[in-house]
C-alpha cells in the first residue's frame, strides 16, 4: 500500500513555509493573535485588546499579500495588482463595515457620543487609507526601487486612468465639503449633503465597475506589460495560496472586530485622537499588505506591479469602499457623507496632486519616493497636532 503522508505533507509545504517565522521574521508578530483574544473575552482589558489586535492585523495582511502575489504569478500584472489592492483593502473595509454597525447600534441605544466617534473613525480611516498608499505604500516603493534601480519604467496609461479616478473623488469629497461651508441654512445644508452623498455613491460604484470593464476587458491590452511573472518560480500552489489567503482575511476580520469594540478606551488610555488613530495608525498597520508586496515586487524592477498595488489600492477605497461605506451607513440609520471635512479633503487633493505629477512621465526615481514620503511625514504631524 502506497504511503501517501509524505506525498499529503509535500503537498502543504509552501504553506508552512508562509508561516514560518524563520522565513519571515514578520510572522513573530503573529503572537499578537491569541494576546488579543485573551485581552478580549478573558482579562477585558481594552487598552491591550486595541494595541495587540492593531498588532496582529500586519503580519495577518502580510500573509494575505503573499498569498494574492503567489496567485497573481498565474495571472498577469493587472489582475495581480487587482487582487493585491482589493485584500489589501480587506482590513479597511471590515474595520469600516464593523464601526458603522457599532455607530448603528450605539444610536439606536441613545449613546449619540459613542455613535459619533464610530463614524469619526470611520471618516479618518477611509481619508488615511487613501493618503497611506499613495504617499506611504508607494513612496516606500519607489524608494526601495529606486536603490536597487537608477531609473524605473512603468505603464503611464495605468497610472492616469487612476489618476482621473482619484481626481473624481477629490471632487466628490470636495463639493459637500464646499456646500455646507456656502450655505448659511445648516439644517437643509445637511439634509441636502446627505442626499447628494447617497446619489454620489451609486456612480462611484458605477463609474469603478465601468473602470474594471475596462481595464479587464474592453482596454485590458492598454494595461498589459512584458510578463515578468514568468521568471519568478512560484513558492506555493494555487489551493495553498487560496487558503493561506481565506484563512488569513477571517483572521484579519476577527481582529478588526476586537479593534474596533476596543478603540474607544483604548485611545482614551493612550491620548490618542479618533482622527490620529483613523488616519495615521489603522492605515499603517492595516496596509501591511501593500507595505511589503508593493515594496518587494519594486526591488524586481516591476513598478507597474507596485503602481497597481499603491494606487489601484487608493482609487478602490475612494471609488468603491468609502461610497460602499455610505450606503451601509444608510442602512443602518447612521448619516455618513462624504462631507470629510475642509482639512481632510485639502490633504487628499495634495496627495494626489503630488502622485499624479510624479507619475506623470511613466518613469520614478528614489528621489521622488522621498518627496512622497516627506508629503505623508508632514500630513502625520499635522493630523498628530490637529484638535
Amino acid at each position: 500500500m502506497p504511503d501517501t503522508g509524505g506525498a499529503q505533507f509535500d503537498a502543504w509545504r509552501g504553506l508552512g513555509a508562509a508561516l514560518n517565522p524563520r522565513k519571515g521574521k514578520l510572522n513573530l508578530l503573529l503572537f499578537a493573535v491569541p494576546v488579543a483574544v485573551y485581552a478580549e473575552y478573558v482579562a477585558h482589558d481594552p487598552v491591550l485588546a486595541f494595541v495587540a489586535s492593531m498588532i496582529a492585523i500586519m503580519p495577518l495582511a502580510f500573509l494575505m499579500g503573499q498569498a494574492t502575489e503567489e496567485i497573481a504569478l498565474r495571472t498577469g500584472e493587472s489582475v495581480g495588482g487587482l487582487l493585491n489592492a482589493t485584500f489589501g483593502n480587506a482590513a479597511e473595509l471590515i474595520i469600516a463595515s464593523i464601526a458603522i454597525f457599532a455607530a448603528g447600534k450605539a444610536y439606536k441605544d441613545g449613546d449619540v457620543e459613542a455613535g459619533d466617534v464610530m463614524v469619526d473613525v470611520v471618516r479618518a480611516s477611509l481619508i488615511g487609507s487613501i493618503l497611506g498608499n499613495l504617499l506611504l505604500v508607494l513612496g516606500l516603493a519607489i524608494v526601495w526601487g529606486g536603490v536597487h534601480h537608477k531609473v524605473q519604467s512603468f505603464s503611464p496609461t495605468a497610472v492616469g486612468a487612476n489618476g482621473s479616478l482619484l481626481l473624481l473623488a477629490v471632487i466628490t469629497l470636495t463639493i459637500p465639503t464646499a456646500f455646507v461651508l456656502t450655505t448659511k441654512d445648516t439644517d437643509s445644508a445637511a439634509a441636502s449633503v446627505l442626499t447628494l452623498s447617497h446619489a454620489a455613491a451609486f456612480i462611484l460604484i458605477a463609474l469603478y465597475g465601468l473602470f474594471l470593464l475596462f481595464q479587464l476587458r474592453t482596454h485590458h491590452e492598454l494595461f498589459a506589460t512584458d510578463g515578468v511573472h514568468g521568471e519568478e518560480e512560484s513558492h506555493m500552489s494555487k489551493r495553498e495560496a487560496t487558503v493561506l489567503l481565506i484563512g488569513a482575511t477571517v483572521m484579519v476580520a476577527w481582529m478588526a472586530e476586537i479593534l474596533v469594540s476596543s478603540i474607544s478606551e483604548g485611545a482614551e488610555a493612550l491620548n490618542l485622537s479618533a482622527l490620529f488613530i483613523g488616519v495615521i495608525l489603522l492605515p499603517l498597520f492595516g496596509n501591511a499588505a501593500e507595505h511589503f508586496t508593493a515594496i518587494s515586487v519594486a526591488a524586481k524592477d516591476k513598478m507597474d506591479m507596485s503602481f497597481a498595488i499603491a494606487v489601484g489600492s487608493s482609487t478602490q477605497i475612494a471609488v468603491f469602499v468609502a461610497p460602499l461605506m455610505v450606503l451601509l451607513a444608510w442602512t443602518q440609520g447612521v448619516d455618513l457623507t462624504f462631507e470629510f471635512g475642509l482639512f481632510e479633503t485639502i490633504a487628499v487633493f495634495l496627495a494626489v496632486l503630488i502622485t499624479n505629477a510624479i507619475a506623470a512621465d511613466g518613469k520614478s526615481n528614489w528621489l521622488e519616493g522621498a518627496m512622497l514620503l516627506g508629503t505623508y511625514a508632514i500630513l502625520g504631524i499635522a493630523f498628530f497636532l490637529h484638535p
